[in-house]
C-alpha cells in the first residue's frame, strides 16, 4: 500500500483544490463522497510534484448547518481528506462569531469610553 497525502491548495468558485502526493506513478482513483452519493465531475491533472485534485462542490451541499465531503482512495478505500461546510444556523453557536461579537462591543465601550474622558 502506497502512502498518499492530499493537501488543501484553494476553494474558489465552488471547486475545492488540493495536490495529492503519492510514491506511484500512476493516476490515483479518487472518490469523493456527500451524503454516501458519489460527487461527479472530480478531475486529476498531473502536477510538478503530484496530482491536482479539483472537486465541484455538490449544490446540494451548499444548505443550513454543517455538511461534510469525503475524499477517499478509491482501491484502499483511504480517507485522504475531507472538506466541511459550514452555513445559517451552526454559526450562531460557533466561537469565531462569539469572538467577533466580543470584539465589536469592546469597539463600542472604547468609543463610548473615550468620548466619555473628552467632555
Amino acid at each position: 500500500m502506497s502512502e498518499m497525502t492530499l493537501t488543501k491548495t484553494r476553494m474558489q468558485d465552488g471547486i475545492w483544490e488540493g495536490i495529492l502526493k503519492t510514491a506511484s506513478d500512476h493516476a490515483p482513483q479518487i472518490k469523493v463522497l456527500f451524503l454516501d452519493d458519489e460527487v461527479e465531475g472530480v478531475d486529476v491533472d498531473k502536477h510538478n510534484d503530484g496530482w491536482r485534485i479539483r472537486i465541484p462542490i455538490p449544490r446540494q451541499a451548499i444548505t443550513d448547518g454543517i455538511q461534510t465531503i469525503l475524499i477517499k482512495d478509491d482501491i484502499t478505500d483511504q480517507l485522504l481528506n475531507s472538506i466541511s461546510l459550514v452555513s445559517g444556523d451552526p454559526l450562531a453557536d460557533d466561537l469565531r462569531a462569539e469572538v467577533s461579537l466580543l470584539r465589536a462591543e469592546l469597539d463600542l465601550l472604547k468609543r463610548s469610553f473615550r468620548k466619555y474622558l473628552i467632555k
